[in-house]
């Protein structure tokens, strides 16, 4: 005699050997002797073999009709052998029984299991809603692949291409379009995002890294709310200064500006005044919300989203011919050693006489004009302002000097800021097919030089007063120019070794900036509290709300600064291609990857194994790939004799080289060896 028994959801068939009141030994097909539970059997039968029983149930399996079988089952808890007889005969064989039990076990949605071998109709309700889903999957994965054949023959279906990045790099990996990508890429074997290209998914590379970037960032768009500027309302005293801001043409947030006063007295002011959308814009309100989310103004070639809307940056921008609302720092100096004095800050208005646009006039505004020599490309109004810009240059220089003698070794500045300038842009933003010009700004130049000695100067005494009015504020600290040691944003005034001072914030830019907007409520309460200033600041010590910002911004701004640095790519790129530049001259950085002498441009190489660090090199070009933003290339020639290595090394320089981007990396979160789900409904819960 043969038994087909149930262990742990297995039906198993072997021949009984012995028996006993609860138990029995079975031998299974493989010679195995097992015990099996008396209430484990579900069928005992001599004829046919266990191979062959299971072989005609399968086929006899097959030929049931499911819905013919539910008609006929009982409405009680009922057994196999039950809905056997009912169905079949009521001498139904031993391989229509097991038919019936493969037929219930492989029907949930038709049949609850009630027991070993016992099951239980499920309500009709409940089969309409399994059969339901059932033909809702069916359907779907019927559209599936009617998608998938579509990207395997080059096409791009609409809803794959509304969800592009979606699928790309957030994707929800249970939705439709999104496997039917992982399906084609499979059966094409072709890497997911070359698949989507050769579809016509990426039409243009630009709008590629545009639109990913603001799906990562900006997945609501780039546009504001209708909000109003909030008007002023202190009672701001006019400031009697004539100042002056130093900035390129294309800036529109004009954060901030100097003046002078006292030349030729022997004590000389110098007054360090920025915006004050801090006056206005209060802690948790609607535009407070806005700056928050977007924590900085988002610079690209050509464009560019701002943190607050132009119409409230226009309101507090220190636009020339205005008293403008300040926040002013004064530092007193000796006029003849430059030793500081003295320092205030003030909250007030000042007269803005001037936006000098360094860009024009860089050429115009030169050491050897600082120093009185004439020039005659200086603008005729421009000559007042020489003995103002001259002393402003000689404390630059004397404040950068002293800096470096906490540093331990001068700043060198042996690479140009490249500038970019798009030509033919039409509406409000580039659309990728624009004509590049790429020029260049030395670092150090005066303007530049005045300008940021300044800033340094306010940042680092208003960190040190908030620091000595017990009022916490966002600084940036650096412990060593050791390599490896990075700048770090936290709330105490620690020193900063890259830029040499004991405490540096950012305060400077509060229309462009979110950590200097809260730097700036911070010193407001300050100016007006003094030393009780900790008791009414919007942040108090230890604020949890502070270090949320901290970390928001860090991670925001080093974001857009990687997208920054990939659209400048992009189009350094695209002036390779629209100059038709095949070859230029290159310095290797570090093994096989080298810095393009006159353009923004570092890139991998063959053929330098070893050179020296330092080498210079004619470098011929590769394909550039405009999704990537990688390009390649191959030494020529060596241009110069061999150096000491040793000599070409610089410790800060190198660290910076490592820094470098060779491309956008596409960190893709599509995976082709996601599973596709299986064509079985899901099945109703046994339990109901």
């Amino acid at each position: 005699m043969h038994i087909l028994f149930d262990e742990a959801g297995k039906f198993l068939t072997g021949r009984l050997m012995s028996e006993a009141e609860s138990s029995m030994q079975v031998e299974l097909d493989s010679g195995k002797r097992v015990k099996v539970k008396a209430a484990n059997a579900l069928l005992r039968f001599d004829k046919p073999a266990p191979a062959e029983l299971m072989a005609e149930a399968a086929q006899i399996a097959q030929t049931l009709e499911l819905e013919l079988a539910y008609e006929f089952a009982p409405d009680d808890e009922f057994g196999f052998a039950d809905l056997a007889r009912e169905y079949f005969s009521a001498q139904a064989s031993p391989a229509q029984q097991v038919a019936a039990l493969l037929t219930l076990q492989g029907a949930p949605h038709y049949f609850r299991r009630a027991g070993k071998g016992r099951f239980k109709k499920a309500p009709p309700e409940t089969v309409a809603q399994a059969l339901a889903a059932i033909e809702k999957k069916q359907q779907l994965q019927a559209q599936i692949e009617a998608w998938t054949e579509e990207l395997v023959q080059g096409r791009c279906p609409p809803p794959v291409l509304d969800q592009l990045y979606r699928i790309l790099f957030k994707p929800d990996k249970n939705g439709p379009e999104y496997k039917a990508v992982v399906e084609a890429a499979k059966r094409s074997q072709t890497a997911p995002l070359a698949l989507l290209q050769q579809a016509g998914a990426i039409r243009s590379a630009y709008q590629f890294h545009w639109q990913r970037f603001l799906f990562e960032h900006f997945p609501k768009g780039t546009g504001f709310a209708a909000l109003q500027a909030p008007a002023i309302t202190d009672d701001l005293p006019l400031a009697p200064v004539q100042a002056v801001s130093i900035d390129d043409s294309a800036t529109t947030e004009i954060d901030d500006a100097l003046s002078l006063q006292g030349l030729g007295t022997g004590t000389v002011t110098l007054g360090i005044h920025i915006a004050a959308p801090g006056l206005a814009i209060t802690p948790d309100s609607a535009l407070d919300q806005i700056a928050r989310h977007r924590l900085s103004t988002v610079y690209m070639p050509g464009h560019k989203i701002t943190m607050l809307p132009d119409a409230v940056v226009q309101a507090y921008t220190l636009q020339e011919g205005r008293d403008c609302p300040a926040v002013s720092l004064y530092v007193v100096f000796d006029e003849a050693t430059l030793e500081v004095r003295d320092s205030r800050t003030a909250l007030e208005r000042v007269p803005i006489v001037r936006n000098l646009r360094h860009d024009k006039l860089d050429a115009v505004i030169t050491e050897a004009w600082l120093g009185g020599a004439p020039s005659a490309d200086a603008p005729a109004d421009l000559a007042a302002l020489q003995p103002m810009l001259a002393f402003l240059h000689r404390f630059a220089q004397h404040h950068k000097a002293q800096r470096e003698l906490v540093r331990g070794k001068p700043e060198t500045f042996t690479r140009p800021d490249y500038t970019f300038k798009l030509e033919g842009v039409q509406g409000d933003e580039p659309d990728g097919s624009e004509r590049v010009l790429i020029g260049t700004r030395s670092r150090g130049a005066p303007l530049d030089l005045i300008v940021a000695e300044a800033m340094i100067l306010a940042n680092k005494t208003w960190g040190q007063w908030l620091a000595d009015c017990g009022v916490p504020g966002i600084y940036r600290s650096q412990a060593s120019l050791l390599p490896g040691i990075k700048v770090r944003m936290g709330t105490k005034a620690l020193p900063h070794a890259g830029i040499g001072v004991k405490c540096y914030t950012w305060a400077t830019s509060p229309l462009r900036r979110y950590v200097d907007l809260v730097n700036q409520w911070q010193i407001i309460a300050c100016a007006r509290h003094g030393k009780t200033a900790a008791l009414a600041a919007p942040f108090k010590p230890k604020d949890a709300n502070l270090f949320a910002v901290i970390s928001a911004f860090d991670a925001a701004y080093s974001a857009y600064n990687g997208f920054q640095g990939g659209m400048e790519r992009y189009w350094t790129l695209q002036y390779l291609r629209q100059n038709a530049i095949t070859e230029l001259s290159a310095t290797l950085i570090k093994d096989g990857l080298v810095r393009a002498d006159t353009l923004p441009l570092v890139l991998p190489v063959l053929g330098a194994e070893g050179l020296p660090r330092g080498a210079h090199l004619r470098v011929r070009l590769g394909q550039a790939d405009d999704i990537t933003l990688e390009i390649s290339g191959t030494v020529v020639e060596r241009l110069d004799p061999p150096v000491d290595s040793a000599a070409a090394l610089d410790t800060e320089a190198e660290a910076e080289d490592d820094e470098e981007p060779l491309g956008a990396p596409l960190a893709l979160a599509i995976d082709v060896n996601d599973a596709q789900p299986d064509n079985a409904a899901a099945a109703p819960d046994e339990n109901g």
